[in-house]
């Protein structure tokens, strides 16, 4: 069984924002990710589960809660077809392709590093845990900082996961952050998405992102 973390729940007849069941019997939509394994499902409920509930699935359709089937499986998202490119400059360190199929990675962030003894692979942390789940968020309409909330949550549980302490991690990895953030970009991917950027209003990394974007 696979666990998944509950992050929205919503009236099925409500094409997005922040519902919940109103006690009638009503169907909900609800999304969850599984933080050790980056996919992402969205499964219908009579059943109401608030944020942060942990739900599982036994890789078919039925979503099981306390050992009870609760609901069914209508969209999956996984990492099958997402391609981790690390050639570029990347201001945030991290980024995505417009279409959400290349994931950047800065090209001088380290592949791997040492947290408490132990080797993080950067790649997967950040990658597929953080702006892989960033970018699934914000296509589906959420705003840029709750989705970079929710993304930052599921690296966290994942980096929890190998036993490591979130403190020490992102300690290591914001040294790396700000040393990249502080370079000139050379070579920036065309098709980047601008999002993070547009809703932070960082007018500066914009002005720098679009005079280093390949032609």
């Amino acid at each position: 069984m696979e666990d998944y973390e509950i992050v929205e729940h919503r009236p099925k007849d409500i094409p997005n924002g922040n519902g919940s069941a109103n006690g009638n019997g009503k169907t909900l939509l609800i999304k969850a990710i599984n933080f050790k394994e980056p996919t992402c499902i969205i499964f219908s409920s009579l059943i109401d589960l608030q944020n942060d509930v942990k739900v599982q699935s036994d890789g078919g359709k039925d979503v099981y809660y306390n050992g009870s089937v609760i609901g069914e499986i209508i969209a999956k998202q996984d990492p099958g077809d997402i391609t981790v490119n690390t050639e570029y400059d990347i201001k945030y360190t991290g980024g995505y392709s417009k279409d959400g199929k290349v994931i950047y990675i800065d090209k001088d962030l380290p592949k791997t590093i040492q947290v408490e003894g132990k080797e993080v692979d950067l790649i997967r942390s950040i990658a597929l845990h953080h702006e892989l789940v960033e970018k699934w968020l914000i296509d589906d309409a959420y705003d840029y900082q709750y989705a970079h909330t929710i993304a930052t949550k599921i690296e966290r549980n994942y980096v929890e996961s190998l036993g490591l302490k979130w403190e020490s991690y992102d300690g290591e990895v914001g040294k790396q952050l700000r040393q990249i953030y502080s370079k000139k970009l050379k070579r920036s991917p065309r098709n980047l998405d601008l999002s993070p950027y547009l809703a932070t209003n960082d007018q500066e990394a914009l002005k720098e992102i679009r005079e280093s974007m390949e032609m």
